[in-house]
């Protein structure tokens, strides 16, 4: 026993997702049985935790300083619809391809600034800036394409979301690439120990001498890089693109980010814990469609998760 706890991690969220992911298992071993350990099953999870878990770390990094992104779904939504249309107006082009990701990019880096400057120069709120720009963002999506889908991506696209490398979707190596810089960037560089700082205490970082505005701009940046990455893996996952796609992935996001580790209040959190959380989440979901329960109500049983895990929580502060 002793040399298994040694092998363990330390970090007590870490060993509570390991155990909510081993309950989960034993839970639906029991009730599906070999229809939940397929092989099409696993590769069902791995297919669709990418685009989430991207939009969840772009979630998480804003969380790290106290703040929130209500604007990431609006944002991917936007630079796929922008990609998209250039894509489709210059097919078969492989220069105006690449025009149409630095677009998208370009867009994204416009929006995270865009945030980054409301709530740090500012000075408004994470929650009511993000909110405002979700808003802005959500409604030129719809005006701009009258909430048509924009559909047909040359292969490369598509390969990108639907291909794999030794049977690991090629998706999922992306996103666990992008969680593992995220990863060194927070435990590595100064730049993420700025971060968590600032989350911790903003005044005691503006005065130790950390320029707080030019992190939480950085920050919500890279929040929108996230929404890029995940707007490119949802337009090679659908070959297609629209105003609304992933409405229902914001309170998911917020939900992996906080049982995950994060510190609603900014301060503390890990990367892992919070893609441990989206495996977690990823196979109940999974579990639930098997069997048979309606996603409206596995929507409901996502709020009320997060309403309790804040509440105990807060209880315990």
């Amino acid at each position: 026993m002793q040399s298994l706890l040694k092998v363990l991690p330390g970090d007590r969220i870490i060993r509570l997702q390991l155990l909510m992911i081993a309950i989960v298992l034993v839970l639906f071993s029991l009730t599906l049985g070999s229809r939940f350990f397929s092989l099409g099953n696993f590769q069902s999870i791995a297919g669709q935790l990418p685009v989430l878990g991207l939009l969840a770390l772009g979630m998480g990094v804003t969380m790290l300083t106290g703040g929130i992104n209500l604007s990431i779904i609006a944002s991917a939504n936007a630079c796929s619809l922008v990609m998209a249309a250039v894509i489709v107006a210059h097919p078969d082009q492989p220069a105006w391809l690449a025009i149409a990701l630095l677009a998208g990019l370009l867009l994204a880096v416009a929006i995270g600034v865009l945030n980054g400057v409301l709530i740090a120069v500012i000075g408004v709120s994470p929650i009511l800036a993000t909110l405002g720009t979700m808003t802005l963002i959500a409604g030129l999506n719809i005006l701009l394409t009258n909430g048509a889908v924009i559909s047909g991506f040359p292969p490369v696209i598509q390969a990108i979301g639907n291909s794999s490398l030794a049977g690991i979707p090629l998706s999922l190596l992306l996103f666990l690439a992008v969680a593992a810089l995220l990863w060194l960037l927070l435990e590595r560089t100064t730049l993420g120990r700025s971060i968590l700082l600032l989350g911790s205490n903003l005044q005691a970082t503006r005065f130790s001498g950390v320029n707080t505005t030019r992190v939480l701009i950085t920050v919500y940046v890279l929040s929108a890089l996230m929404s890029w990455g995940a707007a490119l893996l949802m337009m090679s996952m659908f070959n297609s693109a629209k105003a609304g796609y992933g409405e229902s992935w914001l309170l998911v996001t917020i939900l992996a980010s906080v049982l995950g580790g994060i510190n609603p209040d900014g301060g503390f959190g890990r990367v892992i814990g919070l893609v441990l959380a989206l495996i977690v989440l990823q196979m109940l979901e999974s579990g639930l469609n098997l069997l048979g329960v309606s996603s409206y109500l596995t929507m409901a049983l996502w709020g009320g998760v997060l309403i309790l895990f804040i509440a105990l929580q807060n209880r315990k502060n």
